[in-house]
């Protein structure tokens, strides 16, 4: 199926027009393949701009008029058109004619909206604010996932005036100090904490937050972190997509100790379809936020970020892609962390899960904030 005939289902579909048991299949399609349902929701936003100015109809009538005058004057090339073409045809035989009419014409606005829904990235203003009143739904309804206080011992190396607020989990990007959590786990926080699984504890900082991804980034600022232990992490971060049933693991911090997970991946996409997390069928308890999910080879498919607490095993999980969109992100923007590498490679490749998880316990951490 091409972009084209599936364009024209996805409008099927948003109208209301097809059976219950069409709308089931192309429901299941869209869960199976975060592409299509980014192209959906790519579709759905521009039918809507397109409804705040008219009728379609009426759009395309003066639309047509503007390209034929443009032909006529040699300032475009004419294309052949059915009258039977669906939107996004519409779309590609006019994007240029509305470019060049926006500045003879007075249709900016509607040229700056149609661009904005249909060429900018997927992740759109309208999309992201809907994401994360979808994050906010589950961080409601799981609040005890990061947040242990009260029922946290003090932290040696925590100013006296300060008491821990939250806890999580976290894991090393870069042997130089460097690590990943969730933003909603550091949110507010005035300093952090990291312990290993020795119960060796240092100083962190807070360097880079994405409240829309939920991802925040450390760097360990202590001399008692020694940076020769760890020469190379072992793990990879895997940029492709993971097929479903894919068996993985997890490690983290919940309940204050060092806790392995095993399941499968559920979904590709997360709660409500958002395609920035994936499903995963694991047990995952406060303290498991900021976690990595790790496939069979001991390569990075996600990190845990929140679950549904009236759903057994229903948990999310950040795809690592998001990951590395913030790591590069923070290099960009902060150009005293450009060194900042990561290893798409795992080392461990092979190896049981026993040995894997022994390699990868120096590598992730139990996050403590204040």
């Amino acid at each position: 199926m091409d972009e084209n005939q599936f364009l024209e289902l996805a409008e099927k579909y948003l109208k209301g027009e097809m059976t219950a048991e069409e709308a089931m299949h192309f429901e299941q399609l869209r869960s199976t393949n975060p592409e299509l349902d980014q192209l959906v929701v790519s579709h759905a936003l521009f039918l809507q701009s397109l409804g705040h100015y008219g009728e379609v109809r009426e759009l395309k009538h003066q639309l047509h008029d503007i390209h034929q005058k443009l032909s006529d004057e040699g300032r475009i090339k004419s294309l052949e058109l059915t009258s039977s073409a669906k939107v996004v045809n519409f779309w590609k035989r006019y994007r240029r004619t509305i470019t060049i009419a926006a500045s003879i014409a007075g249709i900016t606005a509607l040229c700056v909206n149609i661009m904005t829904w249909v060429i900018a990235p997927k992740t759109n203003d309208r999309r992201v604010q809907e994401l994360v009143k979808t994050v906010d739904a589950i961080r409601n309804k799981q609040n005890q996932q990061d947040k242990k206080i009260n029922h946290i011992a003090n932290a040696t190396k925590l100013p006296s005036d300060k008491s821990i607020t939250g806890i999580g989990s976290a894991f090393i990007i870069d042997v130089k100090g460097f690590l990943v959590t969730n933003a909603h786990v550091v949110r507010n926080a005035k300093g952090a904490i990291v312990t290993n699984h020795e119960g060796a504890e240092f100083k962190a900082n807070i360097v880079f937050t994405d409240d829309v991804r939920d991802i925040a980034i450390l760097k360990i600022d202590d001399k008692d972190f020694d940076q020769v232990k760890h020469k190379m992490i072992p793990y990879g971060f895997r940029k492709q997509s993971s097929d479903i049933a894919e068996s993985i693991f997890t490690i983290g911090y919940p309940d204050n100790k060092f806790v392995y997970g095993e399941g499968y991946l559920s979904s590709l996409t997360g709660h409500d379809g958002d395609t920035i997390n994936c499903q995963v069928a694991v047990a995952a308890n406060p303290g498991n936020s900021g976690g990595p999910v790790f496939n069979k080879n001991g390569e990075v498919i996600g990190m845990l970020s929140a679950r549904e607490i009236q759903s057994e095993g229903v948990v999310y999980a950040i795809r690592t892609k998001y990951i590395l969109q913030a790591i590069q992100e923070l290099k960009e923007s902060q150009p005293e962390f450009s060194n900042l590498k990561t290893s798409l490679t795992s080392s461990v490749r092979g190896t049981d899960k026993v040995q894997q998880v022994k390699r990868f316990r120096d590598y992730v951490y139990m996050l403590k904030v204040y």
